[in-house]
């Protein structure tokens, strides 16, 4: 029946799924030529336009569903979604609340205005809707995950480990229950992480080869394309800035592709702009774009430093936007795609061991992976202990990492240290009000006193690196590590105690402490962790010594050497390319020092 019009429609939600989105188009057109009136299919349009970043013809296409059937409640909650992505969240709300009252039961409805208020950092009111959308379908993809992150980001812990094992449990059945960003703060198994990668990879982007093959051609300078969503005051940035600017510009000529435009210009971002070769503006391009851009362009080696985050368009190298393709810095942990060739790491990161849990290949640089700005200025700003309410006889434990990163178990441990050492305090970064009060009363249910927990708000990075020293001791959490933040710590000179995990977002404080010759600082057991904290909290000289090692050998050891680790990923990238133009598999890279 070629005039059936619902199946042409059908198979273009299909060839949706599958990505194939022009060819979507060409389907919808075909049954809204049947069937003008054939709401669902000009909605259906309109969501793979979403995909396409063509917002205001989706916008279009959502309206004329809406004017053929007002009471459509999906097509609302698509155009919501839409809304979201031109910067409109009120109506984005809106037109949730609008699906909802059209339809109460649409749960996808109440998960997508969970995540546009996740996005407005109103966690409170994105849990409530989470939990209504699972109430009515709890199979819906992912939203588990989301809950979990939600609630984690406010340290709301009630009922929190009875979903975490609902979704470990799922996630081990193969079920679409948790994106991969979201279990890393929550389970200690580069297995599960694994899995989690590649149940992600093949819902949201499987390998397309539409673009068909790239041809191989050598040339004078190997082509690095650096993508990235965060090419503004954001950590990689911070991070990842300075091996910019001192790459070899007659071997190298680098392209910054910026996936999203920053809403206010920092001032890293100069930095940033004036060390590539290119810099190209990606914000409104759709990832099958970008990649064709990347081709004509001719980049050899893309870098993706986004990873399973934010934003990072990981759509641009299903098409495959280079012949070579690197995942670093960006996700601490695998991407779960076959057309990822190489992940960026050091060998206390990915031990022998666990390379089976990573689809890449991995190239192991001799001392960290990380990149680091040795130009970092700490502000000559004083920030005193009296300022942020301390004693000045007080012992100031800290830890600056995100909330969501803050597990139980790691705050049970903190809180036992905390009254195994007279009159000490633990400072902690507050993102938002019920933070605050969820830590207090958790500190409260394991008899730790509220004046022991000290809130500060965000800083400038500089004086952030400044306010470090009030500090003696960082505490480090687990099952994700600080990443950043530790080095931020050890370059203003603050000692970082960690307990090293099995997967490399849990052995990245191990990896930055070995690289500073530091070793002493990484403990193997909770026992370990917390017998440490206490005996260097307790013995001043200890501790004294331990902070003048941090100083001097920030400015000895490889961690914040730029010019050596440039060098060593210099390597790394021509190992790769070498491997490509002689015809060889890609294979395991080891970088001598």
């Amino acid at each position: 029946n070629p005039t059936y019009a619902e199946a042409w429609s059908n198979k273009g939600v299909t060839l949706h799924e599958l990505t194939r989105y022009d060819e979507a188009l060409v389907h919808y057109d075909k049954a809204i030529s049947l069937n003008p009136t054939y709401a669902e299919a000009w909605s259906n349009k309109g969501v793979t336009l979403h995909e396409l970043t063509r917002y205001d013809e989706a916008l279009v296409h959502y309206d004329k569903a809406i004017s053929l059937n007002p009471t459509y409640a999906e097509a609302w909650s698509y155009k919501g979604i839409t809304l979201i992505e031109l910067q409109l969240p009120q109506e984005a709300l809106r037109h949730q609340d609008w699906a909802i009252k059209l339809n109460p039961s649409l749960a996808a409805a109440y998960y997508n205005k969970g995540a546009i208020l996740n996005d407005l950092r109103l966690y409170s009111d994105a849990i409530d809707c989470y939990q209504a959308a699972l109430a009515l379908k709890p199979s819906l993809n992912f939203l588990i995950g989301h809950l979990i992150h939600a609630k984690s980001m406010i340290a709301d812990w009630d009922n929190l480990e009875s979903t975490i094992r609902l979704a470990c449990n799922r996630l081990k059945n193969n079920q679409k229950v948790i994106a991969p960003f979201n279990l890393l703060p929550i389970i200690d198994s580069p297995e599960l992480h694994l899995k989690a990668s590649k149940i992600w990879i093949s819902h949201k982007y499987p390998i397309n080869p539409s673009l068909g093959p790239i041809l191989k051609g050598p040339r004078e300078k190997i082509r690095i394309g650096y993508y990235s969503p965060d090419f503004t005051e954001h950590p990689v940035a911070q991070l990842i800035c300075e091996l910019f600017e001192l790459h070899n510009k007659k071997q190298f000529e680098l392209f910054g592709f910026c996936l999203k435009t920053p809403t206010r210009i920092s001032p890293i971002r100069s930095r940033l702009i004036s060390s590539f070769d290119h810099f190209l503006e990606m914000g409104p391009i759709s990832e099958i774009n970008i990649a064709k851009q990347s081709r004509e362009l001719g980049i050899d080696i893309a870098i993706n430093l986004g990873g399973h985050t934010q934003s990072a368009k990981t759509g641009i190298f299903s098409y495959r936007a280079a012949p070579i393709q690197v995942n670093y810095l960006g996700y601490p942990g695998t991407m779960g795609a076959d057309y990822m060739d190489y992940i960026i790491a050091d060998k206390i990161l990915i031990p022998s061991d666990c390379e089976q849990f990573f689809s890449e290949k991995i190239v192991y640089l001799p001392n960290s992976y990380q990149a680091n700005d040795s130009k970092k200025i700490i502000s000559d700003k004083t920030f005193s202990r009296k300022d942020l309410g301390i004693l000045k006889s007080s012992f100031v434990f800290c830890c600056f990492n995100n909330t969501y990163k803050i597990s139980p178990a790691s705050f049970d441990s903190w809180m036992r240290i905390l009254k195994q050492v007279p009159n000490s305090v633990l400072l902690l970064l507050e993102d938002n009000d019920l933070t605050r009060i969820n830590l207090i009363k958790e500190a409260k249910n394991r008899g730790v006193l509220a004046s022991q927990l000290i809130f500060v708000s965000r800083v400038p990075p500089d004086q952030h690196l400044a306010r470090l020293k009030v500090a003696d001791l960082f505490l480090d959490t687990l099952p994700y590590n600080a990443h950043t933040t530790c080095s931020d710590a050890l370059w203003s000179g603050l000692p970082v105690l960690t307990l090293e995990g099995h997967s490399f977002s849990g052995r990245v404080a191990s990896s930055l402490l070995s690289a500073i010759s530091l070793p002493e600082l990484i403990t193997k057991s909770q026992d370990e962790y917390e017998s440490l904290a206490i005996h260097l909290a307790t013995n001043p000289i200890h501790l004294r010594a331990i902070k003048q090692k941090v100083l001097t050998n920030r400015l000895l050891m490889p961690l914040f050497n730029s010019s050596i680790f440039t060098k060593h990923i210099e390597q790394a990238y021509q190992s790769m390319y070498s491997r490509y133009i002689d015809g060889l598999a890609t294979e395991h890279i080891y970088i001598n020092p």
